[in-house]
């Protein structure tokens, strides 16, 4: 009788620590599905050294493990649940201002209205710049393949527009080249400049937030943004070299067509 009551007594011990183990397990997987920068298995770098490695490798991965942990702790607007996600719609109401189809269609609108001459050369130069931008961008992502932040949370909107790839920031290097752009073309206050540089630095700073990127890919984004307007400023097209190059195209395009009309007369 002892036998069986202390039998049971055991069963009972391992039944409740395996509903126990069970629950926490439970309880780990919920917490580690959640939207939270600071989990367990949110990253999966591995980030260890050795003292045999080359001093530039320790380097790399002592610079690349602050990286990682300034970006999580920057990522407060990751999803709703987040610290900061109150403000996560009005976050990526200022990520959608930098992005590149407003800005395409926005330019060549302008570019179309234009009013004179000098306005539609700017917009065409600016066009160009754009179109530069995305070229390179997408150049350098595709060298380097970056992922993405695994806190990112892909939202109805960026499902259709955001890269898998995450170095550079496409954001950081418009915002850089554009605000470089008006304040050397189109802005003359004060005021403005003010207004045009918080706008780009709002732009890159929701990438952070966002957790879209880390934070090596927004400097180096603000860095070759910066640098490509250089670019677009020494390839600059007057709208005279513009016109020249169609007018010259159209008459090449008419003389061939003046010259076939010719040999099929000449054959008839």
């Amino acid at each position: 009788m002892s036998s069986s009551s202390s039998t049971s007594r055991r069963n009972s011990c391992r039944g409740a620590a395996c509903g126990t183990r069970a629950s926490s397990e439970c309880h780990t997987r919920r917490r580690g599905s959640s939207c939270s920068y600071f989990s367990s298995g949110a990253q999966t770098e591995d980030f260890s050294v050795s003292l045999s490695q080359p001093i530039f490798t320790i380097t790399l991965r002592f610079l690349l493990a602050i990286d990682l942990w300034l970006s999580k702790r920057l990522g407060v607007c990751a999803c709703e649940e987040s610290s900061w996600g109150s403000i996560r719609p009005l976050v990526r109401l200022v990520e959608f201002s930098g992005h590149v189809v407003p800005w395409l269609f926005g330019t060549m609108y302008t570019l179309v209205r234009g009013e004179n001459v000098a306005e539609q050369e700017i917009m065409f130069n600016l066009v160009l710049a754009l179109l530069l931008d995305l070229m390179l961008v997408r150049v350098v992502k595709t060298l380097v393949r970056r992922r993405r932040p695994t806190q990112n949370r892909s939202d109805i909107l960026s499902t259709f527009f955001v890269e898998r790839y995450s170095f550079p920031s496409g954001h950081a290097t418009r915002a850089a080249m554009c605000a470089r752009f008006l304040l050397a073309q189109l802005v003359d206050t004060d005021s403005m400049r003010v207004l045009v540089v918080g706008w780009a630095t709002l732009v890159s700073l929701s990438r952070l937030l966002l957790a879209r990127h880390y934070v090596t890919d927004v400097g180096f984004g603000l860095a070759m943004g910066y640098c490509q307007y250089s670019l677009v400023e020494r390839l600059w097209v007057t709208w005279d070299c513009l016109q020249d190059l169609l007018l010259l195209r159209l008459g090449e395009r008419l003389n061939r067509a003046y010259s076939g009309l010719w040999i099929a007369d000449w054959k008839h």
